[in-house]
């Protein structure tokens, strides 16, 4: 191997190999170039060059005692572990880890799905079951509960909650963290812990009340490195009734702020699921006239905008609403959402959208049957797990920077003028516009998207989305935004702008992690937390 776990010489490397091979069997460690291949990180700016990441070897667990005996002889060699559930973490890094030699953990064959319940609500997973395998139990059992999944359905709902990951259904089913319930965790020194009532002997209700008593450290396991998650509870969505949609247009920019107070009391009300905001001005960014005003140095005047939109004949914002109940509660909320916007947006319009029971045809998930264009995805937003969201892909992938910022039109418009302009130097696609539209995955939080494609056969390109990435993350937090969610090769970046009162929150997980994992046998670096030995 070209590539050694740090501090580690190739005749002690054998060494661990052999004994790894006696806690899995031979089939399932790898350590090969091409088997590694897999692990490596497809979608990284950094492809082929000196700052991209690559493991040392592979290995499969069967079950958490073969994940019990890999920690302890990872902590007798003191070799890094880099866990993953089923490596399908695109844009964020992939199954690449954060130090080079690592050994990836590859969780895929703790695939079973221990418990659904339709009475309760929940579910309990191991972290290799897929999104795809949850809907299918769920499926084959006529079970009437709702998966809340995001793009693509290959990913595990352990490793995405884990990264903090989002769906499309209501408010507190879309923030996958926020929806689980209980997790049982190996830590760095082997042993075996569950978190909130399953700390409890006996306990009936662990997917029920995450909490138990005393401190509650299940946070420290998203986007951390204090353990390897080995099962996790989810709450799940009742099936609803119905489903219904429906559009509203407002005409001007400046009404975009009132749009986006309405709504927001709708959403917090629990009388929408996930809304999706867009600019139809954005069809008008192939004409270079309006691409000049979109793109302008300190952002466009509203009156330009507004004669802009007035020209085309097009409304300036419209948001996608989305609602889940009984026939007669959808249509009511629906009623109450219109009556609420229209009454105070002049120039606001409705347009009644689909409607229908659940579950879906094959064609209103294919969302053939909306009488508008509309940008919702029914896949996710009706909890079926696809790859259709794949078709965005470009080149050979892309990476993601997902700043968070509030949920008001004001700081929309801010940041579309703060990092589009600090993005004009690069050569890349203007992500940033008059015209760019918040997302609105996150139950109380806006996020917008900075997603530049990366290109194997250019690394001059690549070079340049590198350095984007870098300054974007910097401006954003200039202004108070910070990222949610990175790759491990701009985790550091992030993780130093969260910097109050001279880095306390770092300072507090390293203490953390010397605590518990003082020689960084899991993931150290995930999530901007290294142990003493890698600060060094």
């Amino acid at each position: 191997m070209a590539v050694l776990p740090p501090d580690m010489n190739a005749a002690t490397f054998s060494q661990m190999l052999e004994e790894l091979r006696g806690a899995v069997g031979a089939d399932w460690l790898w350590s090969s170039d091409e088997d590694l291949g897999p692990y490596r990180d497809s979608f990284s700016p950094v492809w082929d060059t000196a700052e991209e990441r690559h493991a040392s070897a592979a290995i499969a667990p069967a079950d958490v005692p073969q994940v019990q005996a890999i920690v302890r002889i990872a902590g007798k060699y003191k070799v890094p572990l880099f866990p993953i559930s089923t490596g399908k973490n695109y844009g964020y890094g992939g199954p690449s880890p954060n130090v080079n030699g690592s050994v990836v953990l590859d969780l895929k064959r703790l695939n079973q799905v221990l418990e659904v319940d339709d009475k309760r609500h929940f579910a309990l997973v191991e972290p290799g079951v897929s999104y795809f395998d949850l809907y299918r139990h769920i499926q084959e059992r006529g079970l009437k509960v709702m998966v809340d999944c995001p793009d693509p359905g290959w990913g595990s709902p352990i490793g995405n909650s884990l990264e903090r990951g989002i769906g499309y259904t209501m408010p507190q089913f879309r923030d996958h963290f926020g929806a689980s319930c209980g997790m049982e965790v190996v830590l760095p020194n082997g042993e075996l812990m569950r978190t909130g009532m399953g700390a409890l002997p006996g306990s009936r209700t662990w997917q029920e009340y995450r909490y138990g008593f005393g401190p509650d450290p299940a946070g420290l396991f998203a986007q951390g490195n204090f353990g390897i998650v080995t099962k996790m509870g989810f709450r799940l969505m009742p099936l609803p009734e119905y489903y219904r949609t429906g559009l509203i247009t407002v005409p001007r920019r400046r009404d975009f702020v009132k749009l986006v107070e309405h709504v927001n009391y709708l959403s917090d009300s629990s009388m929408c699921g996930e809304a999706v905001y867009g600019s139809p001005l954005q069809r008008l960014m192939g004409d270079p006239q309006f691409l000049a005003l979109a793109t302008k140095l300190g952002g466009p005047s509203d009156a330009d905008m507004d004669a802009a939109a007035e020209r085309a004949g097009l409304p300036s914002w419209q948001v996608d609403l989305q609602f889940f109940g009984p026939e007669a509660t959808t249509s009511a909320n629906w009623d109450y959402a219109k009556a609420r916007i229209l009454s105070d947006i002049p120039g606001a319009k409705a347009i009644d959208g689909d409607h229908f029971p659940l579950p879906a045809t094959e064609e209103q998930l294919l969302n053939k049957t909306q009488p508008y264009q509309t940008g919702i995805r029914r896949y996710g937003a009706l909890g079926v797990p696809s790859l259709g969201i794949w078709r965005i892909v470009g080149d050979n992938g892309h990476v993601g920077f997902f700043p968070i910022l509030p949920r008001s039109g004001e700081a929309v418009f801010e940041m579309q003028r703060v990092l589009g302009d600090a993005l004009k130097e690069f050569p890349l696609r203007p992500f940033f516009n008059a015209t760019t539209a918040p997302l609105y995955w996150h139950t109380y939080a806006f996020q917008m998207v900075f997603a530049p494609s990366v290109k194997h056969d250019d690394p001059a390109h690549n070079a340049i989305v590198h350095q984007a990435m870098k300054k974007v993350v910097a401006v954003a937090a200039e202004h108070g935004w910070g990222d949610y969610r990175a790759a491990p090769i701009y985790q550091d970046h992030v993780a130093d702008t969260y910097s109050f009162n001279h880095h306390a929150l770092r300072r507090f997980h390293e203490q953390l992690k010397d605590a518990v994992d003082p020689d960084g046998i899991i993931a150290p670096g995930r999530g901007g937390v290294w142990p003493k030995r890698f600060r060094k």
